[in-house]
């Protein structure tokens, strides 16, 4: 549902709300933050440009690292690699852009993570894209370790196949608020 709602938005639609969620993203606490987990927007899902979040980041902190996920379907495991100017990209059969020549990070070294979602709740719970990757990723991170989801809806009521794994954002910022939980 949320898919086809996000994909049935124009793209004059999508830039607006892509501008308004970079100023909602300002206001998130960036304290401490010198990790940061992004992922690449994928065109055909109509994701959020989170091309404007690092930007923003590598501005605001000049030190920080920057990773990309790099998935493993044979384990359903995800690992964190860090990238920079030269880094090369590619597209991998599920048509998810990976970094191939970064470096991988030490999931406890990751600070911040900015996470795609189809829909969340008011509990903080998201809809993904069903694999549980990011949900193992967090696992292996620090307790404190700041999730952040983005949508350009606002939140449901509550989000029904929930499971004992499933690890519930610390923040969602939609065009127009910013939720903690």
């Amino acid at each position: 549902m949320y898919s086809k709602k996000r994909s049935e938005l124009s793209v004059q639609e999508r830039s607006k709300f892509d501008d308004l969620l970079l100023i909602q993203f300002q206001r998130l606490p960036f304290k401490k933050v010198q990790v940061v987990l992004s992922f690449w927007p994928m065109e055909q899902r109509a994701e959020m440009d989170t091309h404007l979040y690092t930007r923003y980041l590598s501005y605001l902190i000049p030190s920080a690292k920057f990773c990309y996920p790099v998935i493993d379907p044979s384990s359903n495991f995800m690992d964190a690699f860090e990238v920079n100017n030269d880094t090369e990209f590619e597209e991998n059969k599920y048509g998810i852009t990976e970094p191939v020549n970064g470096v991988k990070i030490d999931p406890l070294e990751v600070d911040f993570i900015i996470m795609p979602l189809f829909a969340f709740d008011e509990k903080g719970y998201r809809v993904g894209y069903g694999k549980g990757y990011y949900d193992r990723f967090i696992a292996r991170c620090k307790p404190n370790v700041i999730t952040v989801g983005v949508s350009y809806f606002e939140a449901v009521d509550k989000v029904d196949d929930t499971h004992h794994y499933d690890v519930p954002l610390k923040y969602c910022i939609t065009p127009y608020k910013v939720y903690e939980f």
